[in-house]
C-alpha cells in the first residue's frame, strides 16, 4: 500500500472526500522560513502543500507526500481530534548520505483542512550525548586503574611496615602510579581547555625553528634513557600563525609517542618542509610501526593499539587525540604513515602565514604588524 493510500485509509470517510486545495494564511512561506528546523504544511491525506528549506533534507517526503509510516499515523491521528502530538521516530538518511536519521515530529492542526508539522533533527545531539558517556565512561576506567594500584600498594606497604627492602619496591611503584595519575589528569585538563578554544584568534607569528627545538628539549631525557638520537633538518627559517606552548605541546607529544614505541639506540628525525599550501614538520620513527586496521581510529580518545604495551610505557591514550585538536584549532589537520616493523612518520600540516591570516581576519593582529 501507498504512503497516500495508507494515509487516506485511516482518515474519516468525510475527510477522505475534501479533495480542493485547503486555503492556507497568505503568509505561509514567510513564517515557515522564520520557524526553527524543518517545517511543513500537508493536506489531511499527507500531501505536502508547502515546506521549508531544511524539510527537504531529512526524509519526511516522498514524491510530495509524507512519507515514514509512523508520521503518517500521526497525522490521522491529529486529523481526527486535533490534538497536538509529539513523536520520536528513525527514518534513512537520503542519499547520499548513509545511516539513519533520529528525528523528532510535532504536528497540530493549520486549521480544518491543513496540518502544520514541525521536524527537529536529534541526530547530531544523540550522537553527542553517546559520545559524552563514552568518554566519561572511559575517564572512570583510566582513572580507577592508577587509583585501584595506589590502594593496593598502600596496604602492602602496610603490611611490610618490618621490611624496608619491600617499603622502598613498593614506595617506587606508588610513585609511578600516582605519574600515571597526574599525566593523565593534566592531559584530561588540556582536551577540556582545547576543546572549544580558537587559538587562531590570539595567535602569533612563530618560528617553526624554535618550535622544533622546545620539544627536542623537552624530550631529551626521555630519549637518553634510551640511547634514542632524535636530529632535526629540513626547511630553516619557516613562520607560521599560532600559539607557541600549543603547538609544542603537539610536536612534544609525537616525539614522546615515537621515543616510547622506539627500540633502543635507533633515530628520531623531525624534518620541517614547506608546500604551496601548507608548513609541514614531520616527525619519524624506526619503531614497531602501526597495523593498518588501526591508523583510521589512533587519534581517537582513549584508543590504544597496544593497551598492555601502553599500560608500560605510562601512556594516557590521549596524547594523539590532542595532537588532532591542536591541529584543527589551528586550521591545519595532522596524517600518519605506517608499516608494521619499520616504523611511522606523523606529519603536522599547518596553514602558511597568509592562509592563517584569512582564516582569522585579525584586525587587531594587522594593526600589530603595520606598527612593528
Amino acid at each position: 500500500m501507498s504512503d497516500l493510500a495508507a494515509m487516506t485509509a485511516v482518515l474519516p470517510a468525510s475527510e477522505r472526500k475534501a479533495e480542493s486545495a485547503p486555503e492556507l494564511p497568505v503568509d505561509i512561506d514567510a513564517v515557515l522560513a522564520a520557524l526553527p528546523g524543518a517545517a511543513l504544511v500537508a493536506d489531511l491525506r499527507g500531501r505536502v502543500l508547502r515546506t521549508s528549506g531544511a524539510a527537504t533534507g531529512l526524509g519526511v517526503i516522498r514524491n510530495d507526500v509524507i512519507h515514514p509510516a509512523e508520521l503518517i499515523r500521526l497525522l490521522a491521528d491529529v486529523s481526527r481530534d486535533g490534538q497536538v502530538r509529539e513523536l520520536e521516530f528513525q527514518t534513512r538518511r537520503p542519499l547520499p548520505g548513509k545511516g539513519r536519521l533520529e528525528l523528532k515530529a510535532r504536528v497540530g492542526r493549520l486549521n480544518e483542512q491543513a496540518l502544520l508539522i514541525l521536524v527537529e533533527d536529534l541526530s547530531e545531539s544523540r550522537r553527542v550525548d553517546a559520545v559524552r558517556r563514552d568518554f566519561v565512561a572511559n575517564v572512570s576506567h583510566e582513572l580507577k586503574t592508577p587509583v585501584g594500584a595506589l590502594s593496593l600498594l598502600a596496604e602492602a606497604v602496610q603490611a611490610a611496615n618490618d621490611d624496608p627492602d619491600a617499603i622502598k619496591h613498593f614506595a617506587g611503584r606508588m610513585q609511578v602510579e600516582a605519574a600515571r595519575l597526574t599525566n593523565l589528569v593534566q592531559d584530561l585538563i588540556d582536551l577540556s581547555r582545547l576543546q572549544g578554544d580558537e587559538p587562531l584568534g590570539h595567535a602569533e607569528t612563530l618560528h617553526v625553528d624554535h618550535v622544533v627545538a622546545e620539544a627536542i628539549d623537552a624530550t631529551r631525557l626521555l630519549a637518553g634513557a634510551k640511547e634514542i638520537e632524535v636530529f632535526s633538518g629540513g626547511r630553516n627559517g619557516l613562520v607560521v600563525l599560532g600559539v607557541d606552548d600549543q603547538l609544542a605541546m603537539a610536536l612534544r607529544n609525537l616525539l614522546a609517542n615515537a621515543i616510547s614505541y622506539s627500540p633502543p639506540r635507533t633515530r628520531i628525525g623531525v624534518a620541517t618542509r614547506q608546500t604551496e599550501d601548507a608548513v609541514e614538520i614531520s616527525v619519524t620513527d624506526q619503531g614497531i610501526g602501526i597495523p593498518a586496521q588501526d591508523l583510521e581510529r589512533i587519534f581517537e580518545r582513549f584508543y590504544r593499539v597496544d593497551p598492555a604495551r601502553s599500560r608500560m610505557t605510562g601512556g594516557t591514550g590521549l596524547g594523539l587525540s590532542l595532537v588532532k585538536h591542536i591541529c584543527r584549532n589551528h586550521g591545519g589537520d595532522v596524517t600518519v604513515w605506517s608499516v608494521e616493523g619499520e616504523g611511522s612518520t606523523f606529519t603536522l600540516r599547518l596553514p602558511t602565514l597568509a592562509d592563517a591570516r584569512e582564516l582569522v581576519v585579525p584586525s587587531e593582529l594587522g594593526q600589530e604588524e603595520s606598527s612593528s
